[in-house]
């Protein structure tokens, strides 16, 4: 007796389409997302295989896995420190983390969809870049926290950055500094609300022809880049750099002393996430706090109260970043 053939399924419907499962899923159920193209081409894929939802499955889809998706740039040294913390806190509520990391061929729009694939119930997303609308549209099926940007329609967990860089500003301006350059970081909200809170201190605290922002960037490589551009301009140079993050005031230092620049002497310098490495003796950099403890714990708590209580209403949590002075920051010898 000849066998029947195998229903067709999710997956088949996906790889004819040439999309992911979760593309696909969202697409048959109508959800949005998924754009113009990626959806004719599911649809006309299940009307080629006639394909028909299983319900069987779609049942045992619905029971809970106590997954929390947690999408990271491997290069972000802030990112693994905070990947911890969610981690330990995902523990102690009964959760357990998966990770879909970020890196220079995988983007953002990947790691997600590599999330939903594992049946995440909730989307951890740190430092964000896709626009406003494809977060509300994600959070549409499924809860998602942004961590460490503003965003509007989902739940956000951040420090204020701007205030960060406010504090890092008026720190040096209290040391004698006057000529404070900020080195930018890449193109994004994060970078976008760190300059303004330069801009605002500067304009405030020195005074509005005293702003000078550099092109920069999220890498010891830019970093380096940049300190080298500031050395070889003509004019006055700063007595003081406040850099996008750590990872860049690294490079920055580093090229400062291959050049012989004395770091605070010459030169103060102030970067921003407190990470392992700015702690270490070797580099004692003053850095500004986004307490990823603190991070870590609002984040799951508001993933969990999507899931446990129901709650629609997105919040928006705002940290109170601090300061912490180290060796890398000192009085200004300028007359």
């Amino acid at each position: 007796m000849p066998s029947r053939p195998s229903r067709p399924r999710l997956e088949d419907v996906a790889s004819r389409a040439g999309v992911s499962t979760a593309s696909a899923s969202l697409v048959l159920r109508g959800l949005p997302g998924p754009g113009t193209a990626t959806r004719d081409a599911v649809l006309a894929a299940a009307r080629e295989l006639s394909y028909r939802p299983d319900r069987t499955a779609s049942l045992l889809a619905r029971r809970r896995t106590r997954l929390l998706g947690v999408s990271m740039n491997v290069r972000s040294t802030f990112h693994a420190e905070l990947l911890e913390d969610l981690q330990a806190t995902a523990d102690e509520r009964g959760y357990d983390v998966v990770v879909s990391p970020l890196t220079r061929t995988r983007d953002e729009r990947r790691a997600v969809e590599t999330l939903l694939d594992s049946r995440c119930e909730a989307l951890l997303l740190l430092g964000p870049v896709m626009p406003d609308s494809e977060l509300v549209a994600l959070a549409a099926e499924h809860p998602v926290v942004a961590i460490g940007r503003r965003a509007t329609g989902v739940d956000v967990v951040r420090v204020a950055d701007d205030v960060g860089v406010s504090r890092a500003v008026a720190h040096l301006v209290s040391l004698g500094h006057r000529r404070i350059t900020y080195v930018d970081g890449p193109r994004g909200p994060i970078a976008a609300l760190r300059r303004r809170g330069y801009r605002s201190a500067m304009r405030r605290l020195v005074g509005p022809g005293a702003v000078h922002v550099v092109p920069g960037g999220d890498s010891e490589d830019a970093g380096a880049a940049s300190a080298a551009d500031l050395l070889a301009a003509p004019g006055t140079r700063p007595s003081a750099l406040v850099v996008f993050n750590d990872h860049s005031a690294l490079g920055v230092l580093d090229r400062l002393r291959r050049e012989g620049v004395d770091v605070p002497g010459q030169m103060a310098l102030v970067g921003y996430d407190d990470s392992p490495a700015a702690r270490l003796a070797t580099v004692d950099l003053t850095s500004v706090s986004q307490l990823p403890q603190a991070l870590a714990e609002a984040a799951v708590r508001a993933a969990a109260e999507r899931l446990e209580t129901g709650r629609t209403e997105p919040v928006d949590v705002v940290l109170e970043p601090h300061l912490v002075v180290r060796g890398t920051s000192g009085a200004s010898r300028a007359p």
